[in-house]
């Protein structure tokens, strides 16, 4: 693990590399989902999940974005387990955040189904299921389940070196993201109380936990070695 580390701790080339992929990734996801949402003709981000922009003539945009961000996340995470060893969380940290990475790029090979409207003239609940939207589905849920408990994980982690305030931080952006992905549940789900902004929920969950990611990134970018695993 020293290897990527230089002797008078500062990071290596390779590493800050790695590290640096969890600054461009999710912030590369975020503002690609973000204009794409604000341009599509018929699409209404509010109501409609940021999966349903893979759908149609320009769904290969936000496909492509899916992949190379979740690729970009997948380094970070790799970069984060040398950071990160051989302290508490530094297997299941970057375990969890490399299968973010990995549910990023599997969601981008697999289109959704369409739902809530979009294209205009589908149901607002899918129908029918497809084997693409079933694995698509199945590759985002480390999105929003991976990322959450790793927060937690590291929030422990921070609070036993005494980092009190990235430990309460982390483990706000992990509740906030779940409680955030539940309300986008139930408004996909067409809950009169919470379908008009299921998009908005969703987005503020995507937006919370790859911000997190993003803070994280610099966080270890900017750390010596020797203060990160101590």
């Amino acid at each position: 693990m020293a290897t990527l580390a230089r002797r008078n701790g500062k990071r290596s080339l390779a590493l800050r590399i790695l590290l640096a992929c969890g600054v461009v990734g999710p912030l590369l996801f975020i503002v690609v989902f973000l204009i794409e949402g604000a341009t599509r003709t018929n699409y209404n981000p509010l109501r409609q999940p940021v999966s349903s922009l893979s759908i149609g003539n320009f769904g290969w945009m936000q496909a492509v974005n899916f992949i190379i961000s979740g690729l970009l996340v997948i380094a970070f995470a790799i970069g984060l387990r040398f950071v990160l060893y051989p302290g508490r969380g530094s297997l299941w940290v970057p375990l969890l955040i490399g299968l973010v990475g990995i549910g990023l790029t599997g969601a981008g090979f697999f289109t959704t189904d369409p739902m809530n409207g979009y294209p205009p003239g589908t149901p607002l609940v899918p129908t029918v299921t497809t084997v693409h939207g079933t694995l698509h589905n199945l590759f985002s849920l480390p999105v929003f389940v991976c990322l959450p408990i790793a927060c937690f994980v590291i929030g422990s982690r921070f609070a036993r070196l005494g980092k009190h305030g990235w430990a309460v931080y982390s483990v706000l952006a992990g509740l906030a993201m779940l409680v955030t992905f539940v309300l986008a549940g139930i408004g996909f789900q067409q809950s009169p109380v919470f379908t008009d902004f299921a998009g908005v929920f969703q987005r503020l969950s995507i937006i919370v936990g790859f911000t997190w990611i993003t803070l994280l990134a610099v966080h270890f970018l900017r750390t010596p070695v020797r203060d990160a695993k101590s």
